[in-house]
């Protein structure tokens, strides 16, 4: 008869050290804030929130079938917090906080002859 294996025993053990990244709920109002005003004007359809270790991303999708259009990432390394919008693999903006983030989505207003 055989013999009976353990398979946790063989596992990797878990990295202990790396905890996931979580978006606040202050977060989560500036950045739904920012996605319905898009939605409305008929943009954005679509958003996913993703949590790993030391990251969390807020993905923006203009239909469920397609890749992201913009991604805003919260990095967390030790008490350091950073923020950082991408579209496609291109980095658009960079900050310490949340607000000056989104910044870029913002409406620049135009003279209209």
């Amino acid at each position: 008869m055989g013999d009976l294996l353990r398979l946790e025993a063989y596992r990797r053990p878990a990295k202990k050290s790396s905890k996931a990244t979580y978006f606040t709920r202050t977060e989560l109002n500036q950045l739904l804030s920012v996605y319905s005003r898009r939605v409305a004007s008929g943009e954005w359809r679509d958003y996913a929130i993703d949590h790993r270790a030391g990251i969390a991303v807020f993905s923006v999708f203009r239909s469920t079938h397609e890749r992201p259009l913009y991604a805003v990432a919260k990095r967390a390394s030790g008490k350091q917090i950073e923020y950082v919008v991408f579209s496609d693999r291109q980095r658009l903006a960079r900050a310490g906080s949340l607000s000056e983030c989104l910044r870029i989505f913002e409406k620049k207003l135009r003279v209209v002859v």
